[in-house]
């Protein structure tokens, strides 16, 4: 009809085309990195961190925050939780764009191929982001920005198979399922 006509005007006219997701790859190297045990969710004094100290750390390699605790640094004296391992090469891939779900579940299946062969890694995580600013959260509930519109999840898979899941909303989001 006259509306399906006039919204493809507009798209063209203002040459709006849907975006192919955007890739970025880095190699950090000799990477301080946390111990883990796949059954210490809370971790262990002296032989592995938690998941909460996990998490932390994640925040920092992702925003590729320096780990060695340097007074000198303006930005961060954050240093890596103990007990710690150094990783002579890790693999950080980065996906911006709109993402649906199945193709999360796809990414997060071949992430799990990994440990197959080479069996070099001891875990892997995957981090979904939803955008600050988007307008639903969980449960199809409104989403709040207020001061950093958190809205994530984060796998940490084990070679084992076995896993974590953490979640982060806004306080005045609905809780996830």
């Amino acid at each position: 009809g006259a509306e399906g006509s006039t919204l493809t005007s507009y798209f063209s006219k203002h040459q709006i085309q849907a975006l192919k997701p955007k890739l970025t790859f880095s190699t950090l190297r000799d990477l301080p990195c946390p111990v883990l045990g796949s059954n210490e969710l809370e971790g262990k004094a002296e032989e592995v961190c938690g998941a909460e100290e996990l998490f932390e750390w994640l925040g920092a390699v992702s925003n590729q925050v320096t780990l060695d605790n340097k007074s000198s640094s303006f930005l961060s004296t954050y240093c890596c939780p103990e007990p710690s391992t150094i990783v002579e090469k890790a693999f950080l891939c980065t996906i911006t764009g709109f993402i649906i779900p199945e193709k999360i579940i796809q990414i997060l299946e071949q992430l799990c191929c990994y440990f197959s062969e080479p069996k070099l890694a001891y875990w892997l995580t995957l981090t979904v982001h939803g955008f600050a600013d988007s307008p639903v959260s969980w449960r199809e509930s409104e989403h709040g920005f207020h001061k950093g519109g958190e809205n994530l999840y984060n796998f940490v898979i084990f070679r084992n198979l076995d896993y974590w899941l953490q979640m982060a909303v806004g306080t005045n989001d609905d809780c996830p399922p």
